[in-house]
């Protein structure tokens, strides 16, 4: 196809495509997935090798936020059956971090539900910063703690954070029709006061929320301006208990197809395949780390991922290998200014709203097979069995998944 060898082309020039190309990829047929994915995996390969970053979540502090962020499970309003606990100590949370890490994890992300960080809780943050950074001076940290008042950038970063997050989730048109307690132009004031205390700014999005395809490319081309080092892609998790838990549009296809045309936005960023990959991409996760350069290792905000060993696995299996510690994740282009990528705050969990493990086992992991009496499942069907609430780790006296 003339359209994939011309984003090849200006991939691998860290030039933009058109809208037009843009949308292009969004349309493609299923007939033309494989060369959608062959192609945007020459600009992946090109930028990150066959490497693979692991990022590892901890919920400081989970439920019971008074934003109305429409796809979180930890809303104003929500009626979901989530984890609610209020802040960990700094041992606690280092103990939960120190498990990811062990896990092959080189990236901690600490994030807490709210609308932004009170001073005290900054001071919290640092203190829980600092602690992992004594048990593992290496291990990258990135706060994920809402919107941002003037200095606490400044102070996290002091604090010994390498980055924060916030994204923007949806197009700049619709999104007051997600949220309605902050303004998208907040969100990207955060991020630009993430990149001005020289933090590096992790900001992302959400597909399945409803959006068109104009949404999509919109939100993608915002974040390319606003220039992240790291974009998680987020698959809502229409968890029970939301406004949009009958929101269950996404099929494998059209995931691949919104990471590919992200890469091709984004070439020379880390993307990040974030919540609701088991839940969306199922048996085709693998085929996304020809798109994606990182994943979360294990375990989400209030939801459960599939085993750690199996990330591990798929990732080697695949023919990739996770990027080590000493191992600088962005070209050298990108790290000359800042360096890093990013977790994802509300992204990070199917839109804070919760990804899935197997619902089939109490602890989740991966999924059994299913007994030969069970029935056929077509590609339209709303996958709720694959989606569990997270009931270990953080907040929790069960082990964590890592």
């Amino acid at each position: 196809m003339d359209l994939l060898n011309t984003l090849v082309d200006k991939g691998l020039r860290r030039e933009s495509p058109t809208r037009e190309e843009a949308l292009a990829v969004l349309a493609t047929s299923d007939d033309d997935l494989l060369d959608v994915v062959a192609a945007a995996g020459k600009v992946r390969r090109h930028w990150f090798g066959r490497r693979v970053k692991l990022n590892y979540l901890v919920n400081l502090k989970s439920g019971l936020c008074p934003e109305d962020c429409s796809y979180c499970s930890q809303r104003l309003g929500s009626r979901a059956e989530i984890l609610k606990y209020t802040w960990l100590k700094p041992d606690q949370a280092a103990a939960a971090a120190a498990a990811g890490v062990s896990g092959g994890a080189k990236r901690v992300c600490l994030v807490a539900s709210g609308r932004g960080p009170t001073d005290r809780d900054v001071d919290r943050v640092s203190d829980t910063i600092r602690a992992i950074k004594e048990q593992n001076e290496s291990v990258e940290v990135c706060a994920c703690l809402g919107l941002l008042s003037d200095g606490q950038a400044e102070r996290l970063r002091e604090a010994g954070a390498d980055a924060y997050n916030h994204n923007l989730n949806t197009s700049e048109s619709t999104y007051g029709d997600i949220t309605t307690t902050h303004t998208y132009a907040d969100r990207v004031d955060t991020v630009n006061k993430a990149h001005a205390a020289g933090l590096s700014a992790c900001s992302g999005l959400i597909a399945g929320m409803g959006e068109s395809d104009e949404d999509l490319v919109d939100v993608v081309f915002s974040l390319r301006e606003l220039d992240p080092d790291s974009v998680p892609v987020n698959f809502l998790i229409p968890m029970e208990g939301t406004p949009l838990a009958d929101e269950w549009h996404l099929t494998p296809q059209r995931c691949l197809r919104i990471l590919a045309m992200t890469r091709f936005v984004c070439p020379d960023v880390e993307v990040r395949i974030a919540g609701g990959r088991e839940v969306h991409l199922r048996t085709m996760q693998p085929l996304a780390l020809h798109l994606a350069n990182s994943v979360f290792l294990g375990d989400y905000l209030t939801s459960e991922g599939q085993a750690g060993h199996a990330d591990l696995e798929m990732i080697a299996d695949a023919g990739f290998e996770v990027e080590g510690a000493g191992e600088v994740t962005l070209p050298e282009h990108r790290t000359s200014v800042r360096g890093g990528g990013c977790g994802s705050h509300a992204g990070a969990d199917g839109a804070a709203g919760g990804t899935g493990g197997c619902g089939s086992h109490a602890g989740g992991g991966v999924c059994a097979p299913a007994p030969a009496s069970a029935p056929v499942r077509t590609a339209e069907e709303p996958r709720t069995d694959l989606v569990a609430v997270r009931r270990r780790g953080a907040g929790t006296d069960l082990a964590p998944n890592a």
